[in-house]
């Protein structure tokens, strides 16, 4: 399927991922992977992640947002890119959809993956291999997140095979390179922003990873750019999460999954949560344009990436905090 224009989301019922015959499954992936190709996003609904973790965790976040500020200061973001991040503290310089110079309308806390204290990957100081850090007046966020993230862990497994089989590949053929994935969840608060030209609560970007998987709130603001530089709202709709595919899925595919450019700009007057999961390989993933993806008498549009490097560069410049190291100091 060719990328086309598009007016709208299209969501597509996963159910068959969790019980389906091999036919409904087939079937399934096949419509995946075509609207991925067409479009790089799609509403997923007939999961299995219940309507009370994700409630109960933008509760959660809700209560953290809504603490002193100096309460949140106190987890500020760590050399592990774990933490709170202030308003105003990114501004997404890499962005390849438009010139931003103003930074993002929105607060965040970051958590990633678990690591034990004694992970060789930790005590090797490995970038972004580190702890996360936790409020210490709101013990609840910890247990409400990390059960989210397990739960989303698993549908986000489910999709990649899913997109794997879409593919023409083996079910399990991505599985090596997520053995020890790459996992954030972030909480985003977007306070009602005025309209203004350049400014947003997310400035218009693609994500760096693989895939990602969102629950809103009741309050929109999400836009999904077409194929005509038109931009399309993406409005929440119940029990579904928005999948969109990264720029690393993207290049695996040799720009067949296209990583669509969006934003959010909120305008409703309220206060906007919303809870992005991106499901990515390990850091030390080789990722390489499919030979299949590739037409036989051309070349791959881009060369291998590690994924940990091309990660770590974005990282680097967008954020504040990463800015005041030096390249030489650099070392997480």
């Amino acid at each position: 399927m060719t990328k086309q224009q598009f007016d709208h989301i299209p969501i597509v019922n996963v159910a068959a991922a969790y019980d389906g015959s091999h036919g409904a499954v087939d079937a399934l992936a096949q419509e995946l992977a075509g609207t991925l190709e067409a479009i790089g996003f799609a509403y997923i609904s007939g999961h299995a992640v219940s309507s009370g973790l994700v409630n109960g965790l933008r509760n959660e976040a809700r209560s953290f947002f809504a603490l002193p500020m100096a309460d949140k200061q106190a987890i500020a973001i760590n050399q592990w890119h774990r933490g709170y991040m202030a308003p105003n503290s990114s501004l997404i310089v890499t962005s390849s959809v438009a010139e931003v110079a103003k930074p993002n309308q929105s607060e965040s806390v970051l958590i990633m993956h678990e690591l034990a204290s004694d992970d060789p990957d930790f005590a090797t100081g490995k970038p972004l291999q580190g702890p996360n850090q936790w409020p210490a007046s709101q013990p609840a966020l910890r247990e409400a997140a990390l059960a989210y993230m397990g739960a989303l862990e698993d549908l986000g497994r489910r999709i990649v095979h899913l997109i794997a089989r879409g593919l023409g590949l083996p079910d399990t053929y991505f599985d090596p390179h997520f053995e020890r994935p790459t996992t954030f969840l972030r909480l985003l608060h977007y306070p009602p922003q005025p309209r203004e030209e350049g400014l947003f609560g997310s400035a218009p970007h693609t994500d760096y990873g693989f895939i990602t998987l969102l629950a809103q709130d009741d309050r929109g603001g999400l836009e999904v750019r077409g194929n005509n530089g038109n931009w399309i709202a993406a409005p929440p709709i119940e029990d579904t999460f928005v999948l969109n595919v990264g720029d690393i899925l993207s290049r695996w595919t040799n720009g067949r999954f296209a990583s669509t450019p969006h934003r959010v700009i909120n305008l409703s007057g309220k206060d906007r949560y919303s809870q992005p999961f991106f499901f990515d390989p390990s850091m030390d993933c080789v990722v390489a344009p499919l030979k299949h993806c590739v037409r036989s008498d051309g070349e791959p549009e881009l060369p291998p990436v590690r994924y940990g490097d091309y990660l770590m560069e974005r990282i680097d410049k967008n954020y504040d905090y990463r800015k005041d190291k030096t390249p030489e100091n650099r070392t997480s």
